[in-house]
């Protein structure tokens, strides 16, 4: 009995069992990549344009009009995303994820590339920042559908028991991204001065990213299309002519409730990102006296710490469960990121040293739970509908945490504009930990069709 279960410990895979693991290698590769364009993508206008809007608004534009009009950029990509996924989620559901993810990623590659050729207000007046809005709003809707057709291939595509890791190396890109980003237009700021509307930057300089990201996306369209099969779990599931509308579905019954439970954890975690990303470099500016360069240099570090703590988040969930998971990082977004956000506020001076760890801590926790959201999205809907729930679930969440700056004015009438970041964090950690405690466990979820 020993020999024969020797004899088969020593046997060679089978071929069939080498040809799954290059297709789910792939299917990872092209979820981690995919991901990073994405993300790239959306840092674009944040960080690169900020820098260069004089060259799309006239100099004689009242500030509070130009503030208007450069978060229009920015939000104009937010509407699109959940625009995105719900067509992209249906096309991904009926048609396949690998088609959606072709369609969308071609789209993100052509709206990015036009971006960095628009003229300037010198040359068409407000032309330029209307088509930049519009573009941005296009882009959205091709970003909203890239990660809703191709995360959840990869994950259909991953065994079980890694998708925690796996989860955690596709979301890892996001701050991978913005550290990436962030560097760029650093060096690019040091070698092209900004400022003036004719000013290196302004002009060209903030070209450069955009093409660079148009490129990323035709190179990964290019990987994509050669080397990603589509998810045996769709292909499995029941044709698409026998199906309901995947929409129609994720309103009704059991789907309706997933939807609710998954808005509410999204909803907070979406709110604890907009304070980690867009106020605590503020706070820092304004509290330790930073310098421009000084800020970008401690969101690269922040964003570089937060990039190694994605796949070991994704790797505890997949050990002590999901669940438990979203109630702990919930639990310590409260108690330790709104605590050192509100050491980081309240600080007379720290210099940059302590601004930059508090920063880090803040943000690093703020953003953790991110690490296992592709696998634990992915499991809370069945394949029939699985991208559209994993799409709408994801990017509908957006909208509310989108007013976050009306939520600092309000909170900072209670509690004094000082503190108002670190309340509104520790709001978005309570819906963090309720929406886990809420849901099933997932992590042992088979994502195959019933």
């Amino acid at each position: 009995m020993t020999e024969i279960a020797h004899t088969h410990a020593l046997r060679p895979p089978s071929p069939e069992a080498d040809s799954t693991t290059v297709k789910r290698r792939r299917a990872l590769v092209g979820g981690v990549a995919g991901y990073f364009v994405d993300q790239f993508d959306i840092y674009l206008p944040v960080i690169v344009l900020a820098p260069a809007m004089s060259y799309f608004v006239p100099s004689d534009l009242d500030a509070g009009t130009a503030t208007i009009i450069a978060a229009f950029v920015f939000t104009a990509t937010l509407i699109g995303r959940p625009v995105g996924a719900a067509i992209f989620g249906v096309i991904a559901d009926r048609t396949g994820r690998r088609r959606a993810t072709i369609i969308a990623i071609s789209g993100i590659a052509v709206a990015t590339l036009l971006i960095g050729l628009l003229p300037g207000h010198a040359s068409v007046g407000l032309w330029g920042i209307s088509l930049l809005i519009l573009l941005r709003l296009l882009d959205g809707v091709f970003l909203g559908g890239e990660y809703t057709a191709a995360i959840p291939l990869a994950m259909e595509w991953t065994p079980k028991h890694r998708r925690g890791l796996a989860s955690g190396l596709i979301t890892m890109t996001a701050p991978a991204a913005l550290c990436v980003i962030s560097g760029l237009t650093l060096v690019l700021l040091q070698i092209f001065p900004a400022g003036a509307p004719d000013s290196p930057y302004a002009v060209w300089g903030w070209r450069i990213p955009f093409v660079i990201g148009a490129l990323l996306a035709v190179a990964f369209l290019v990987y994509f299309v050669r080397n990603v099969p589509e998810s045996e779990a769709w292909e499995n599931a029941e044709p698409a002519a026998a199906r309901v509308s995947p929409l129609r579905q994720l309103f009704t019954g059991a789907n309706r409730r997933s939807l609710a439970q998954v808005f509410v954890l999204m909803t907070g975690v979406w709110v604890v990102l907009n304070i980690s990303a867009s106020v605590l470099p503020g706070l820092a500016a304004k509290v330790a006296g930073l310098t421009p360069t000084q800020v970008t240099v401690a969101l690269i570090v922040a964003s570089a710490v937060s990039t190694l703590t994605y796949p070991l988040a994704g790797a505890l969930s997949q050990r002590i469960g999901r669940r438990p998971f979203y109630v702990g990082v919930g639990l310590l977004i409260i108690v330790v990121g709104s605590g050192a956000t509100a050491l980081l506020a309240g600080s007379t001076t720290p210099g940059f040293g302590a601004a930059l760890l508090l920063l880090t801590i803040a943000f690093t926790v703020g953003i953790l739970a991110f690490g296992p959201i592709a696998a634990y999205m992915t499991e809370r809907f069945p394949a029939a509908l699985r991208a559209t729930g994993y799409g709408i679930g994801y990017s509908l969440a957006l909208v509310v945490p989108a007013f976050y700056a009306y939520y600092l004015v309000g909170l900072g009438a209670i509690v004094t504009p000082t503190y108002a970041p670190a309340v509104l964090m520790a709001i978005g950690g309570v819906l963090v930990a309720l929406g886990g405690a809420i849901g099933p466990e997932t992590r042992d979820a088979d994502m195959q069709p019933a």
